[in-house]
């Protein structure tokens, strides 16, 4: 098929693209594209580690992707979704070629780097990822684009199916939808979630597979060990059958995959449902391509069931233990529907509820915080108005002031204010000099939140007794302020008598 360029499309296609940009909104890509490929002789474009959907990256671009649907057809009712069957909206769909045609084209132009590409379900699961299957092969093959693309698995599609787009794409992301099984059961009810954490541990176990023939090392693979799922009340956040019986309906071959009897060396061995599906996956397999190389993330909407944060933090840290994902999403609810089983947001959406979230998900994703350290059954729902690691200090006084001279790293990142980078450059620096709370500054560290909590050398920031009470005041509306010998304003306690009189003295609670 001769390429066209943008410029000479019919308007038909313009037409399809407004529909199905705008009905992706609800999708988030926004994760860095995590594989670093560079360009090759007879390609187009390549893939950079640090590229995200409408960011910036490393060099101060803005980095973006084509984000549109391969239809907004459904023939599911998820009572949430604007693109269910029972709704009257403008509908299109996109053929194969024109998702390729658009993909370079805008490519070409500067337009974009990369694409993202999710759908409604057109016919059936299956029908629907062939369609994105052709259009993945146009794109890697005729065209041969070496760039990022970022696809959305369906529900329910047969595993070979996920495992030849898993070859063509750098990441895959299958939607949790909601929280909890009810809650899917209640507003999707033609989604299991067996159904969709089974295509997540297939891309897990594959991806496990791949880094295995490529000599890559155990340690590296970032797989987690299995741990037990969360089981509050009625509710079931993830099923008991985690690890290889999660691939129980799948194909046999799949489950001897789970059962990680292949060694370390070779690549894997399904038996697809006639002679060409085999020797395309043979090809695929054959190919000098990565499954999955960016590896996997999910999204879950909040606020359209009445799952607590408690639930909601529990099942995201089960997720990234049981399945690897680089992501989870966290997607405040939008009422765009007008189900009467949905909840009315006269506020609009949780937004603030939704920062919280993403605030907590940082710590067990980076911080090596637990679940139940961030969030107790006793008090369901994050703080909103105090970020969940303030808030987490705040109720754990007693193991502060740290010395930021001694604590070692998993100590430092307690502590608010500072950061992965930063707790990094203070074990760095200590090793050749002794610190002082300037250094601190210039490494990054946020002293306006840090200063309640640490003591340099002995010594505390500020020379005053500090009771919680004053501490949290001055978290609370972001009026952290360094002290009055530097910023000029005294808003700090009266030293008493019995108090140490000489600056840097012991930090009291």
């Amino acid at each position: 098929m001769k390429t066209t360029a943008v410029s000479t499309l019919s308007m038909d296609i313009f037409k399809k693209l407004e529909i199905l940009s705008n009905a992706a909104n609800y999708d988030v890509a926004c994760t860095s594209s995590g594989v670093q490929r560079n360009g090759q002789n007879g390609s187009m474009g390549n893939a950079v580690a640090g590229g995200i959907c409408h960011s910036f990256g490393a060099d101060g671009r803005c980095i973006s992707l084509l984000k549109i649907l391969y239809t907004n057809e459904c023939v599911y009712d998820c009572k949430y979704c604007v693109n269910r069957i029972s709704n009257d909206i403008p509908r299109a769909t996109f053929t194969p070629e024109e998702i390729a045609e658009l993909t370079i084209s805008f490519y070409r132009r500067n337009y974009i780097e990369g694409l993202f590409l999710s759908s409604g379900i057109n016919k059936n699961p299956n029908h629907t990822m062939e369609q994105i299957y052709e259009a993945l092969y146009i794109i890697r093959h005729r065209y041969h684009f070496n760039g990022y693309i970022h696809i959305k698995s369906i529900p329910n599609t047969d595993p070979v199916l996920i495992e030849k787009i898993g070859w063509l794409a750098d990441r895959m992301s299958a939607n949790l939808e909601l929280p909890t099984a009810d809650g899917l059961k209640k507003l999707a009810p033609q989604k299991s979630r067996k159904s969709i954490l089974t295509p997540m541990k297939q891309v897990q176990l594959t991806r496990k597979k791949d880094l295995n023939f490529h000599g890559v090392p155990e340690s590296q693979h970032m797989i987690p060990q299995n741990v037990p799922a969360l089981d509050i009340a009625a509710r079931q956040p993830l099923p008991d059958n985690t690890g290889e019986n999660c691939l129980a309906s799948v194909r046999g071959s799949h489950n001897a995959l789970a059962a990680n009897k292949q060694p370390p060396g070779t690549r894997m061995e399904t038996t697809p449902s006639d002679t060409a599906a085999l020797a395309e996956l043979k090809m695929l397999r054959s190919s000098n391509s990565r499954f999955v190389p960016a590896g996997q993330s999910t999204q879950m909407i909040i606020g359209a069931t009445e799952e607590t944060d408690y639930e909601i933090v529990h099942v995201a840290e089960s997720l990234y233990q049981n399945f690897d994902l680089k992501r989870v999403f966290y997607s405040a609810f939008i009422n765009t529907t007008g189900d009467p089983l949905l909840p009315l947001t006269p506020d609009g959406p949780h937004m603030l509820r939704e920062h919280r979230l993403y605030q907590a998900d940082f710590l067990l994703r980076f911080y090596q915080f637990k679940a139940n350290e961030i969030i107790t059954a006793d008090h369901p729902n994050l703080n909103v108005r105090l970020d969940p690691k303030c808030n987490w200090a705040m109720n754990h006084l007693e193991q502060f002031p740290i010395e930021v001279q001694s604590a070692n790293y998993h100590t430092l990142l307690r502590i608010p204010g500072v950061g992965v980078k930063s707790a990094k450059r203070i074990l760095a620096a200590r090793r050749t000099a002794k610190l002082q709370f300037s250094d601190l500054k210039k490494m990054g560290i946020v002293l306006k939140r840090a200063m309640y909590f640490i003591t340099c050398n002995g010594s505390t920031m500020l020379p005053l007794k500090m009771s919680p009470g004053f501490i949290l005041t001055n978290l609370l509306g972001l009026r952290e302020k360094l002290p009055d010998f530097i910023s000029g304003e005294p808003v700090y306690q009266q030293l008493s008598l019995l108090d140490d009189p000489k600056i840097g003295g012991e930090f009291i609670v």
